[in-house]
């Protein structure tokens, strides 16, 4: 199975240069969709609500401290197979042009954000994890376009 950092790299790889908060930002949505699309998650590691919205804190223990992120150093583009290059190809097709805001402010009004955050001062960093099931509920709930 394929990791995030594995879908980081391939979405840099597809998309070059983006600041830290879309690239977690894209890689959340590539597993919601795969959730949805493809029955099945697209990595195991965990996400967390974080105040600017989902975060995958393995990836952030390596961009910390960046703004803007060109290449991905670790993970392998080619453990995705065809389906998930295709689910992540998707995701970028409708977000990756939409800016780290935006994407930010659409998680915040999405369901399995806000219910991991419940209780948390807005300020509050927090750690609660967004469930794989939150995700797939919400996502296949949303109208098809």
């Amino acid at each position: 199975m394929a990791n995030a950092h594995d879908v980081a790299n391939y979405i840099l790889k597809k998309l070059g240069r983006m600041t830290a908060m879309k690239l977690q930002k894209l890689v959340y949505y590539s597993q919601a969709w795969s959730l949805v699309w493809d029955d099945k998650p697209l990595f195991q590691n965990r996400i967390e609500a974080w105040i600017n919205g989902p975060v995958v804190p393995h990836l952030y223990a390596v961009h910390r401290g960046m703004f803007d992120v060109k290449e991905w150093q670790k993970g392998d583009p080619d453990n995705l197979t065809a389906v998930q290059r295709d689910t992540v190809d998707a995701v970028l097709e409708f977000y990756g042009d939409k800016s780290s805001q935006w994407l930010s402010d659409l998680t915040h009004s999405e369901s399995p954000w806000k219910d991991a955050r419940r209780g948390l001062a807005p300020t509050e960093r927090g750690g609660n994890e967004i469930t794989l099931d939150s995700m797939a509920e919400y996502y296949s709930s949303l109208p098809r376009a």
